[in-house]
């Protein structure tokens, strides 16, 4: 896998994955290139610098003096997938107050449930199957456990926004 900076016509900067470096040049021939900010088809390769590696026992600082290892480096390093950087947009007015409503109708409808932890889907599929009484649960289930419970036709659904266990809360 290599990876380029890319740029447009109108300078925008990007960056592209390929499996080899001919692979770049037969997608920019095909015309199956395009600037992802401007759909631009005039793509070439950005100037891009050299990744020198460091000796195993130093240390990358910036200007100042602050590490410039990425979250993606670090992630890299741990085998651990780390979230990338958000650019410092504001978010919109009417998008921070759907999430609000969103996030006032989950505590709304979490107020009448029980938590069961790890054993939701099995608490699931008993409720669903008539062995254990039918209430209003929520707790953690892997996406396997999930896409099992759903084939088996016990109706479930994930929560919007994360939810600490009761045993984690102060």
């Amino acid at each position: 896998m290599i990876v380029y900076d890319l740029s447009c016509e109108d300078g925008h900067r990007f960056e592209g994955w390929f499996g080899s470096s001919g692979e770049f040049a037969v997608q920019l021939e095909r015309g199956l290139l395009a600037c992802p900010e401007c759909g631009s088809a005039a793509v070439t390769k950005a100037p891009m610098a050299p990744a020198v590696p460091l000796k195993g026992n130093q240390v990358r600082h910036s200007a100042g003096d602050q590490s410039s290892e990425t979250p993606q480096s670090e992630g890299a390093k741990s085998g651990k997938a780390v979230a990338a950087p958000v650019p410092d947009v504001p978010i919109p007015a009417d998008v921070m107050m759907a999430v609000k409503k969103l996030a006032e109708a989950q505590a709304k409808a979490l107020k009448d449930s029980q938590w069961v932890g790890k054993d939701f889907a099995e608490k699931s599929r008993a409720m669903h199957y008539g062995e254990e009484k039918t209430e209003i649960i929520h707790g953690e289930a892997t996406p396997e456990q999930a896409q099992d419970l759903l084939d088996e036709g016990v109706s479930v659904a994930p929560l919007l926004f994360p939810v600490a266990p009761p045993e984690d809360m102060n």
